[in-house]
């Protein structure tokens, strides 16, 4: 019997199907949901194993101190932002980042955005209630529609279909701006200039000017800059949704093994990775690298057990543990964990995630996070794998290239007042262009003494 056609590993990838599915919505038309998965089960996949493949040796890489992973883009795409500039502009700003970075670092950035499919978000609540209406909650826009009206919020099998066009068009164009001579390493970098003649940021004209130098350095050198011209960006989003990402999952010609080809790389939740629930039984079947939030409650136990069902085998690339404690917790919490993995000898890659951590209300009554916060979180992820010997492998942050004023503080000192400017997200307060780079900046210092 080929290997292709292999009933065990088909029939597995619907065991989920059986366990607790925590997070998912409740379609009402069951009729639809199918016709909608028939349809994504026979399209294009959006991405390839062999992409697949290649960003888990990055991940390896990354885990060994020899690369570092810079993911970012936003809490949750909606498809009316879908826009060229707002697309390129995400892009940009991860770019000028990575350049930062990779300076900073003196080793290659692995460029992930969260883009092209996330579109999915938990929610605290099944419902919301508004002045004695009740309604289901709003799960995203792969799921329904953020309009507090009833038919709004009805949950719609197409939405997953506008979802799946919505993404291959991003891909479209994450492609041709990465390889198409907008990521030309000196172009880059004149963008930081730009961002550089802002008198806010002139504690940081220091390492802009260095970085200037080794720039035309190896211009003189006769560095070859053709091949800096383009880069490698992997897509990345929460797998939450499992009716859109079972759908997607196709099986590789190469190798018989499944892939999940709605992304490079899935992670699951810190409300979603249950030992026993559906999520991770079936990351657990597949053969992208995959990623696990854990949050401040996790346990050693919690995290040895996951490696047992992600990455029994060790398998270098393949799992990345996202941690999410807050800046008041992280240096009290994170040692533990990290100490009982690295007992255990299976690798993975520590990422720090230091946004969903430090969630505040401002004065104003707007959901925001303080930026001093955030960059005390990942001082915090720093500093406890430099005392232990370890690897800080990455950051994983919420960020969109517009000049939104949705995190409190920066250089540019947003305060509860200007957070009513441009509040533009439907979920989670993200860094805008200039707070992004000021970090960029910041954790570059971080990464020479780490």
């Amino acid at each position: 019997m080929s290997v292709l056609h292999d009933p065990a590993v088909l029939s597995g990838l619907e065991q989920w199907r059986e366990l607790p599915a925590r997070q998912q919505p409740h379609w009402p038309d069951p009729e639809a949901l199918h016709a909608a998965t028939d349809r994504l089960e026979t399209s294009p996949p959006l991405v390839f194993a062999g992409e697949a493949d290649r960003l888990r040796e990055l991940l390896a890489s990354a885990s060994r101190g020899e690369a570092f992973l810079l993911q970012g883009g936003d809490c949750a795409e909606t498809f009316s932002e879908l826009t060229a500039d707002n697309i390129r502009d995400k892009v940009k700003t991860i770019l000028q980042m990575a350049v930062v970075l990779t300076y900073g670092a003196s080793m290659p950035i692995v460029k992930m955005g969260r883009m092209a499919g996330q579109y999915a978000k938990p929610r605290s609540s099944d419902t919301e209630s508004r002045d004695g209406v009740t309604l289901p909650a709003y799960r995203g826009d792969i799921i329904n529609g953020y309009d507090f009206t009833e038919k709004a919020r009805v949950p719609d099998p197409q939405r997953l279909l506008d979802a799946y066009h919505n993404s291959a068009t991003t891909l479209n164009l994450i492609r041709a701006f990465t390889q198409g001579g907008f990521a030309d390493l000196r172009r880059v970098h004149e963008w930081n200039r730009g961002f550089m003649e802002n008198p806010a940021y002139a504690q940081y004209d220091a390492f802009a000017g260095e970085i200037d130098r080794a720039i035309r350095f190896m211009a003189a050198a006769g560095a070859d800059f053709d091949a800096l011209r383009t880069v490698e960006f992997f897509s990345s989003h929460e797998g939450l949704l499992l009716d859109y990402e079972r759908p997607l999952t196709r099986i590789d010609s190469r190798t018989g093994q499944p892939y999940d080809c709605s992304a490079h790389f899935l992670w699951i939740g810190e409300r979603t990775r249950q030992l026993d629930g559906a999520h991770v039984d079936f990351f657990a079947r597949v053969r992208n690298p995959i990623g696990v939030k854990l949050g401040p409650t996790s346990t050693v136990e919690d995290a040895l057990s996951l490696i047992d069902r992600l990455n029994p085998d060790g398998e270098p690339g393949r799992l990345t543990f996202i941690t999410r404690m807050g800046a008041s917790k992280i240096r009290d919490v994170l040692p533990a964990l990290v100490e009982g993995v690295t007992a255990d000898g299976r690798p993975v890659t520590w990422v720090c995630d230091p946004m969903h951590g430090n969630g505040i209300t401002s004065a104003t009554g707007y959901k925001t996070r303080r930026f001093g916060d955030v960059i005390e979180e990942v001082r915090g992820f720093f500093e406890v794998h430099r005392s232990l010997g370890t690897v800080p492998g990455g950051l994983h942050v919420e960020l969109t290239g517009s000049d939104v004023t949705e995190v409190l503080g920066g250089s540019e000192e947003i305060d509860d007042h200007a957070l009513t400017r441009r509040y533009e997200t439907l979920v989670d307060p993200r860094l805008n262009h200039q707070q992004s780079l000021e970090m960029a900046f910041l954790v570059a210092e971080m990464l020479r003494g780490a």
